[in-house]
């Protein structure tokens, strides 16, 4: 009997370990805005393991940018704590005055993760296309870590395939490991199993990685490194994860 009670709580444990991702995440209201009525948007911050809809707290923002023609604005003043997943949150708003594409990025405080022993920092950022524009959307942000899309990080249907690189200060991460979640928000969706709640790709030699988007909705690409820094905790170094995540919108065409 203790076997079989055993045999049980390894496979939770082994269950439950598949299915630890953690994404920073950013979040408009629109990814493409084409109308002036419309360009006011909103942004919402959050932690969260997005696919299984369970939360994480927080805090405010280290940083809060937007970035457009290789300017960026300090935007940190307009969030205002919210809920999301029944944990604090973030919500932002700015108003696109001008024709351009406008990369919202987060930078967190670092997050203790009693279960993994380590920090995570997860450099946060998306893309939002304004008025016809679409110059500069493969342009990096200069964050510590990022992914530069190769695909234009907007106007994808699903079912399009995503092609990016993993930068870790300004080069490439030959073999980086990028994890995958789909932004469950609605819980439309149930994996079949725990090794499909998050998807696992491997970049090349140049940090290149690619995915086949399989459903439309808000999809998130979490590229991990453990950073040559530690951080003290309770008076011990300890390891520091960097992740380099981008979000992005994938659509369903209309039906007539």
């Amino acid at each position: 009997m203790w076997k079989s009670s055993l045999l049980a709580l390894v496979l939770t444990l082994a269950l439950s370990s598949t299915a630890l991702a953690h994404f920073g995440m950013v979040i408009p209201s629109d990814s493409i805005v084409e109308n002036r009525k419309d360009a006011t948007i909103d942004i919402e911050l959050s932690f969260s393991h997005p696919m299984e809809q369970a939360g994480m707290p927080l805090t405010a923002p280290k940083a809060f940018q937007v970035i457009t023609d290789g300017k960026a604005s300090d935007i940190r003043t307009s969030l205002k704590p919210i809920k999301i997943m029944d944990h604090d949150a973030w919500k932002g708003q700015y108003t696109i005055r001008k024709p351009g594409v406008y990369q919202f990025v987060m930078e967190p405080q670092p997050y203790w993760e009693e279960a993994e022993d380590c920090f995570i920092i997860h450099y946060t950022k998306t893309y939002v296309a304004a008025f016809g524009e679409e110059e500069g959307w493969d342009q990096p942000a200069g964050l510590k870590t990022e992914i530069i899309p190769l695909t234009r990080p907007f106007g994808n249907y699903a079912g399009n395939v995503f092609c990016g690189q993993v930068l870790l200060d300004g080069k490439p991460v030959p073999g980086a490991e990028v994890e995958i979640e789909y932004y469950n928000r609605d819980k439309k969706y149930t994996a079949p199993n725990a090794c499909m709640v998050t998807q696992v790709v491997r970049a090349d030699a140049d940090g290149v990685f690619t995915y086949g988007i399989p459903f439309a909705g808000w999809w998130g690409f979490a590229a991990l490194n453990t950073s040559d820094k530690k951080m003290s905790y309770k008076g011990k170094q300890k390891d520091v994860e960097l992740g380099a995540v981008v979000w992005m919108e994938f659509v369903a065409p209309s039906v007539r």
